[in-house]
């Protein structure tokens, strides 16, 4: 479930500056109200993409989308000062938001209504510069997790993605084998198998629900193979 938190300006403007030379009276206009969402939540339903624009403050989410045959796929990330670019091009055509954006950690975001948000985009050149920014690199990052997909074998594909959520200090991530597989773009008994390899291998020990890193260097090994 969602929660209402207190809008921190301070905070705010440390993850988007851009914000910092809007007039008190549009940022008023825009009805800024703070949500905080746990791990695993929808944070963004379609009615809700239809009525606001959102600044991702905290937290990491993921950007999914169902294909025709109705199999849901990764198709970005969104990090802590970034904006869905989905989001934004959903808006600027008119056109209902396509996917759905999931909470991977806790999230923190900020919401304005969308009238608000498009008309800075187009009016507040730093609002622009670093949304659009955002955008190209959020395309470059979807054309790189495309290219994995097609050239990665399963098994680096699937190492690449569990290095990239945990780390030394915390090796253990949340995530069912259904998450993992609509991440690297396969299916769920193949992350099974592959994950009970390194998990005979020593590499990694996995649960329900989750999967703990206990060689990271060995899977670093065979990513550079």
């Amino acid at each position: 479930m969602d929660t209402t938190t207190m809008l921190d300006e301070t905070k705010l403007l440390d993850v988007f500056p851009c914000l910092g030379g809007l007039p008190q009276e549009e940022w008023e206009q825009a009805q800024p109200h703070v949500k905080r969402f746990p791990a695993k939540s929808n944070i963004l339903q379609r009615k809700d993409a239809a009525l606001y624009g959102m600044f991702l403050l905290r937290g990491t989410a993921r950007i999914t989308v169902i294909d025709e045959n109705g199999s849901e796929s990764v198709l970005n990330r969104l990090s802590a000062g970034e904006v869905c670019s989905l989001l934004v091009l959903s808006g600027l055509s008119g056109r209902d938001y396509p996917g759905s954006l999931i909470a991977e950690t806790e999230v923190e975001a900020l919401f304005v209504l969308k009238s608000s948000f498009l008309r800075w985009v187009q009016s507040h050149e730093p609002i622009r510069s670093a949304v659009f920014g955002g955008l190209l690199d959020s395309t470059l990052r979807m054309a790189g997790m495309i290219g994995d997909q097609q050239r990665m074998p399963v098994e680096k594909r699937l190492a690449k993605a569990l290095l990239r959520a945990a780390t030394d200090q915390e090796p253990l991530i949340t995530a069912t084998h259904q998450d993992l597989a609509e991440e690297i773009g396969s299916a769920r008994e193949v992350v099974s198998r592959t994950l009970l390899k390194f998990a005979r291998n020593g590499w990694v020990e996995t649960g329900r629900g989750w999967v703990k890193i206990m060689q990271r260097n060995m899977l670093e090994n065979m990513l550079c193979d």
